[in-house]
């Protein structure tokens, strides 16, 4: 008897570990710990010749509140990505920090983010608090991934400046919520419905070297680890496409 019940105890206290583990392995909204930085050559913004390619976009978006990123840039995915990052000594960080999003790729002495020095500031709790944190340079941080939020705002494509029209299209792809990844891109022609796959050229910059004639639609596949979902915009991008030009999808995801 005393040998069953102490394998009944032990079958349920290995029960209750690897249902930890395994919540702990899915747990979308745990904090990671590592370090954090900030651009120290840098104003209060971000860079506008960040590795994803957002131009303007990407130092002055959010307030400034953006991030260069090491592992999270995951080769250009992580672009436009958001992560609620707060620095952890209770001297001078607030329990809140700051929603930051990666608009660049860059590592500096074990750290996965390298703050605008807007974005490291908002961490500490006061003004005062903020410039001891700054003097730190280099501090510890726990972060998650969190949906962005761009309210009046919907998905909007930006032409790149090197494109040919009518040959070669490059954009990139502005003010997408939500915390879902684009990981595919089909440019289509409206006038017969044929679409092909894009290549990512480099960050969230998208190209094609035989762009099709006609009005084009946009369509990005949105992915998480439960689930993957192709969006259609409601506006189509004009047949006389311009460098430069910013087109408004139309449309906007959760």
């Amino acid at each position: 008897m005393a040998f069953s019940q102490l394998s009944l105890a032990f079958l349920f206290a290995t029960f209750l570990l690897m249902q930890t583990l395994g919540d702990a392995e899915t747990c979308s909204d745990c904090f990671t710990h590592s370090r954090a930085t900030y651009y120290p050559n840098s104003d209060e913004q971000g860079t506008e010749t960040g590795a994803c390619g957002f131009g303007t976009f990407g130092a002055t978006i959010n307030g400034g509140d953006v991030s260069a990123a090491s592992e999270l840039y995951r080769s250009g995915v992580g672009c436009g990505a958001c992560y609620q990052v707060r620095c952890t000594n209770s001297n001078y960080c607030s329990d809140t920090g700051v929603t930051a999003v990666i608009t660049d790729q860059g590592s500096s002495d074990g750290t996965d983010f390298i703050l605008s020095r807007h974005a490291f500031s908002r961490m500490a709790q006061t003004n005062d608090t903020a410039t001891s944190l700054l003097a730190l340079g280099v501090v510890d941080i726990e972060y998650r991934r969190v949906p962005c939020s761009y309210p009046g705002k919907n998905i909007t494509f930006k032409i790149d400046e090197n494109s040919n029209y009518p040959h070669y299209l490059a954009f990139v792809i502005w003010y997408q919520q939500g915390k879902k990844d684009i990981t595919a891109v089909q440019l289509c022609e409206t006038q017969n419905f044929s679409c092909k796959l894009l290549d990512r050229s480099y960050g969230a910059v998208w190209t094609t070297n035989s762009a099709p004639s006609g009005p084009l639609s946009i369509r990005m596949l949105f992915s998480d680890d439960d689930d993957e979902t192709w969006v259609v915009p409601v506006n189509n991008v004009p047949e006389n496409w311009q460098p430069g030009n910013i087109y408004d999808s139309g449309v906007q995801v959760n």
